[in-house]
């Protein structure tokens, strides 16, 4: 049993994965306030940038280890590339370390390379952001050598400024005489103009505050702070840096929102994915039914009816405007608009836009890019945020943080 508080100080849920009361008070999880559909189209702010509330992540682009990439994928990932962003996506995360061997790089250059080829309006185009991360290799010893690795990123995808710098790893805990060189490297490459905005990836809650408050007396907005985060991430460390970067004004972007695909409702004990992440699977999934069960309890009962608010356009107030936005909706989605099915794979990454951050699940086929678009155009209720919390919470197994996030 979890105990969660209430949205006064006077009430309190105790809920589990499959029920929830009201009690008395003292707890951690908060009622989330009912707030409007996620639209394809809608966009939110990030530092200096307007970004759609989901993005694509592209860690598999190039990667023949882990998720098997073949260069006869590059065709299909162009036409998941054009379908992202024809349907609003305009946030494609990457990093110069992305890609085994020969490939290392190969996930900057496609994505450069699809963004020059893109035949859709130029107003699209040109809103595209592309996230890239600078590895903290222990060679990059002066702010001159991060510069120059932002230069053979910018080298690799042949465009002239990048959307947002990230620093992809802290070096505190093993060589923290790097870290200020880095510090500088990432305040040099946003002074230069080489990059929009400047974000971190897997620092954890101390060091995050360490490097705003630097960059700021630089005179320099940290924009994004990119961690794992998903209902297989709720450690406290996850949740402090979350509440940090809602009170600075961060963006939190969620890498693995769908946990390395745990949360797709594909695998079970008995049906685990091949290569390395069998034996991550194998450990945690036999301890996730009471998370797993509350994904497919919410996407089933949501293909079986669709809530009054959702079906009348809940995000306008007028008739007038609630007609507009469901023709618009049609327009945008075609039939799929007045659709309610949705999956476990939607749920679980609707819950991270529901919680105010901006996930980047993974893709590499066509299928799991439709798949993730299904997250958008809608929003969980507040009941359901709070059954799939407690599930995670009586949920033994979870997922094993990031070695490279700092405390």
């Amino acid at each position: 049993m979890v105990s969660v508080a209430a949205p006064t100080s006077s009430h309190l849920i105790t809920c589990s994965a499959s029920n929830i009361t009201a009690t008395t008070p003292s707890s951690s999880l908060k009622l989330p306030r009912l707030r409007p559909l996620i639209w394809p189209w809608e966009k939110i702010k990030m530092g200096p940038l307007s970004v759609s509330p989901m993005g694509f992540g592209t860690w598999a682009w190039g990667n023949q280890l882990l998720w098997g990439y073949d260069e006869s994928m590059d065709s299909e990932l162009q036409a998941i590339f054009n379908l992202a962003v024809d349907n609003g996506v305009n946030v494609f995360d990457t990093a110069d370390s992305y890609g085994t061997g020969r490939l290392v790089g190969q996930s900057e250059r496609l994505l450069g390379k699809f963004v020059r080829e893109f035949k859709g309006q130029k107003r699209q185009r040109d809103e595209i952001v592309i996230a890239t991360k600078f590895a903290a290799y222990p060679w990059r010893l002066t702010p001159g050598q991060f510069v120059k690795a932002c230069k053979m990123s910018l080298d690799r995808m042949q465009i002239e400024q990048i959307g947002i710098g990230q620093l992809h790893w802290s070096t505190a805990n093993y060589a923290p005489l790097q870290e200020r060189a880095l510090w500088d490297g990432l305040v040099a490459t946003y002074e230069k103009g080489l990059v929009r905005a400047v974000g971190v990836s897997n620092y954890g809650p101390k060091q995050l505050l360490k490097i705003h408050d630097y960059l700021k007396l630089r005179g320099v907005p940290l924009c994004s702070a990119q961690v794992q985060f998903s209902l297989l991430s709720l450690g406290d460390d996850q949740m402090e840096i979350k509440e940090i970067c809602d009170s600075l004004g961060i963006r939190l972007i969620a890498y693995s929102p769908l946990g390395l695909g745990m949360l797709t409702g594909k695998y079970t004990p008995s049906n685990l994915p091949s290569g390395p992440r069998a034996l991550l699977f194998g450990q945690i999934l036999p301890g996730l039914q009471p998370l797993l069960g509350s994904l497919q309890d919410i996407a089933k009962q949501r293909n079986k009816t669709i809530p009054q608010r959702e079906a009348a356009g809940f995000i306008l107030d007028s008739f007038c405007s609630i007609f507009l936005t469901v023709f618009v909706r049609y327009l945008f989605l075609g039939a799929n608009a007045f659709s309610s099915k949705h999956s476990s794979w939607q749920v679980a990454i609707n819950w991270c836009m529901c919680k105010g951050t901006i996930p980047i699940p993974g893709v590499k086929t066509i299928k799991q890019a439709e798949e993730n678009l299904g997250a958008l155009g809608w929003r969980l209720g507040s009941n359901e945020i709070l059954q799939l919390e407690c599930a995670a919470r009586e949920s033994p197994r979870k997922m094993i943080q990031n070695i490279f996030q700092t405390r």
